[in-house]
């Protein structure tokens, strides 16, 4: 039975994985998960196109101020490929512009995607919310404009086979921040003297979370607001990858006040530390000052909510 969900705008915080439904743009399904959990504030940890599915990891209220450290974090996806085929968006929603052979053996297919492996240069597809000139890349795309682009050092981890009957292959593939699937789609096929385009993307990993952690919207929607509310995560699981420090109860006050404390000992100056007040509850982000061997804030828990 679908619970009927509440319209008023709750004062909510955590982290919820969610497995985002292809056809929607990432906003959209932003929004639709604040409708249902009446969220008063919520925003996401970078897009997914909308034809890729899976994981999305989405802040709500004091997360927010986390969310911009799981942008450099690496991804996994299962990428589904048509070989023999390219189209202007390098996705099934784009028109179909070129083919090419489908002829191609298993062995073929690995000795090309060895090659990719590591640290490879990538020039991002006209089809990308990247901006130029305060304007996305696809909407130059749209209107038959192309934009010159420079190209980017990404690195790919690890590139396995799950499926391959020509013309389908389907990939699973470990990168790092910014590395477009569509375009190592279709780098891979160059390689074997093929064209191609993506026919499903799936996120399927990033920052340590995994698909399996995540809930649709649709079992969101279905479920009372206790339960939706047990599936969110603390604020703190944003930021799980920096080093932790916990502070005597004076200088966490100190530090919500705005105040620098001095650092009982010495710290990486290149990495933000994760402050703990004696109870364990998380307060927030800090930066070590060598110069000073002080602590200086960065973001903090509202002291309403820490």
């Amino acid at each position: 039975m679908t619970t009927q969900i509440t319209r008023r705008k709750r004062s909510l915080n955590g982290v919820l994985l969610l497995d985002k439904d292809t056809g929607m743009s990432s906003n959209s399904a932003l929004q639709r998960a604040r409708f249902l959990y009446g969220a008063a504030k919520a925003g996401h940890t970078g897009v997914l196109d909308p034809l890729a599915t899976g994981l999305l990891p989405v802040c709500f209220g004091e997360a927010t101020k986390f969310a911009q450290y799981l942008l450099d974090a690496d991804k996994a996806y299962t990428a589904t490929l048509r070989l023999g085929e390219a189209t202007t968006t390098g996705d099934a929603e784009g028109e179909k512009i070129a083919s090419g052979t489908t002829d191609i053996s298993l062995a073929q297919v690995k000795e090309s995607i060895a090659d990719f492996c590591g640290q490879i240069s990538q020039t991002p597809p006209m089809f990308s919310a990247i901006k130029h000139q305060g304007k996305p890349l696809y909407e130059y795309a749209r209107a038959g404009i192309t934009i010159e682009r420079k190209s980017r050092q990404v690195t790919i981890y690890q590139i396995n086979v799950v499926e391959f009957q020509s013309p389908k292959l389907v990939l699973q593939v470990r990168c790092s921040k910014g590395t477009y699937i569509r375009t190592l789609a279709e780098d891979i096929a160059r390689q074997m003297g093929t064209v191609a385009h993506l026919t499903a993307l799936r996120r399927t990993a990033t920052a340590g979370f995994q698909i399996e952690q995540t809930h649709s919207l649709a079992a969101i929607s279905s479920v009372d607001e206790r339960i939706r509310d047990n599936w969110l995560l603390p604020c703190d699981v944003l930021v799980q990858h920096l080093p932790a420090v916990t502070l005597p109860d004076q200088d966490v006050l100190q530090l919500q006040h705005g105040i620098s404390v001095q650092a009982k000992e010495k710290y990486d100056i290149l990495h933000p530390l994760r402050i703990y007040a004696a109870n364990g509850q998380f307060i927030g982000l800090v930066q070590y000052q060598a110069v000073a061997n002080s602590l200086k804030v960065l973001r903090l828990m509202s002291t309403a909510t820490a």
